[in-house]
C-alpha cells in the first residue's frame, strides 16, 4: 500500500453544495482515506492508495460531476497525521 495525495485545482465551484457533492464521490472510491474540498482555493485535496485507484481516476470522477480539473498534483508517501 503507498499513501499518496492529490490535489486538484478545480473549476466551477460555485457554492458550499459542490463541495459536499465532490467530497462526497470522492470518498466513496476505493482506496480513498481522506478527502478535503477547499472553496475559496478551488481544490480538493484527497488521501488514497494509489494500488487501488489513481489521481487520474479520482480527476475523471470531479470530471463526471461536471467541474473541471485543471491540474492534479500527486505528493508520494503522506505522512500519517
Amino acid at each position: 500500500m503507498t499513501n499518496k495525495r492529490v490535489i486538484l485545482q478545480l473549476d466551477g465551484l460555485t457554492c458550499p453544495s459542490c463541495m459536499t457533492k465532490i467530497e462526497s464521490a470522492l470518498a466513496h472510491q476505493p482506496g480513498v482515506e481522506k478527502v478535503k474540498v477547499l472553496f475559496n482555493a478551488s481544490k480538493a485535496k484527497a488521501d488514497f492508495d494509489d494500488s487501488k485507484v489513481s489521481a487520474e481516476e479520482l480527476g475523471q470522477v470531479v470530471d463526471k460531476l461536471g467541474y473541471e480539473v485543471k491540474k492534479i498534483k500527486v505528493k508520494d508517501e503522506v505522512a500519517a497525521k
